[in-house]
């Protein structure tokens, strides 16, 4: 299983509506096969850091998530609410629940 680390840059004022509408973007993401293994939130930075993962070929399936309709349609009208975005693929070293 392979997982990236993204870590977002969120616009002043912008957390709560991005956390609002996330899982439509999440549901899109799980529909692929990737499953989002943790989200954090750091208001004070106006950061987001969350970690999504797939079983397979992490690089493929994102390629197909990537240019799907139901991307585009999770994004269609949404506003700018990312200044930045970090991206890393990462080794788990002490899992979730250990």
């Amino acid at each position: 299983m392979r997982t990236q680390l993204r870590r977002y840059e969120v616009i002043e004022g912008e957390i709560d509506g991005f956390l609002d509408w996330f899982p439509t973007m999440r549901a899109v993401r799980e529909s692929f096969g990737f499953k989002v293994e943790f989200m954090y939130v750091d208001r004070e930075n106006n950061q987001v850091v969350w970690a999504v993962s797939h079983p397979g070929d992490f690089d493929a399936a994102f390629e197909e998530f990537s240019a799907s309709a139901e991307k585009a349609a999770a994004l269609e009208g949404q506003p700018k609410r990312l200044k930045g975005v970090h991206l890393a693929m990462v080794d788990t070293v002490i899992a979730p629940g250990s």
